[in-house]
């Protein structure tokens, strides 16, 4: 049996793919959640941003996130946050959701900033670019190995962070304050009550 290989997720990521190209990483927050959407990330960081501070988005505590997240929007050259909301995750299934969420992100990032990538660095094993025509290559913890889709965790995560917190005060037995939608067991009891 061929054993796979850890990814060393204390490493700070590194700063780009392929120095020839204009890279956008992309990732999403919200796939385990028992409420709320799925948001989504796309970042085009300058080959040579660094910050101390950035690695996989769940490594990090939520200040250092929001920290960050002022930092990737303030010096990214371009950047889009897209969601596919909770109707869409029940008809089209949580993993569909996501890829649109994140063909959402892009199509936002391309017409906001106007830059077009050459490549996405999709964070996990699976996507669907559908119509996005940008090649894409599908990379297993890629949040901790290269910076721009560590950014774009930072950026999904943050922005549905806020949007949870959001929803607090109108259904607060849930404590999505706190738990943002993960199950918790506050939360699972709030469903069951």
């Amino acid at each position: 049996m061929i054993k796979k290989k850890k990814v060393d997720r204390t490493v700070r990521p590194t700063a780009f793919h392929d120095a020839h190209l204009v890279e956008a990483g992309l990732d999403e927050a919200g796939r385990g959640c028992l409420a709320g959407p799925v948001f989504a990330a796309a970042v085009i960081l300058p080959k040579d941003f660094y910050h101390k501070l950035l690695k996989d988005s769940k490594l990090m505590s939520e200040g250092h996130r929001y920290k960050l997240r002022e930092i990737i929007e303030a010096q990214a050259l371009a950047f889009g946050v897209g969601i596919a909301d909770e109707m869409e995750i029940d008809m089209f299934n949580i993993s569909n959701a996501s890829y649109l969420a994140m063909r959402r992100a892009v199509e936002q990032m391309i017409g906001k900033h106007g830059l077009l990538p050459e490549i996405l660095l999709v964070d996990g094993k699976y996507f669907k670019p559908e119509d996005l025509n940008i090649p894409h290559q599908c990379i297993i913890e890629g949040d901790a190995k290269f910076a721009s889709i560590a950014a774009a965790s930072v950026l999904a995560k943050t922005y549905r962070d806020d949007f949870m917190k959001a929803l607090t005060p109108q259904y607060p037995d849930y404590e999505w304050a706190k738990n943002k939608g993960y199950p918790t067991q506050t939360h699972r009891t709030a469903i069951r009550r």
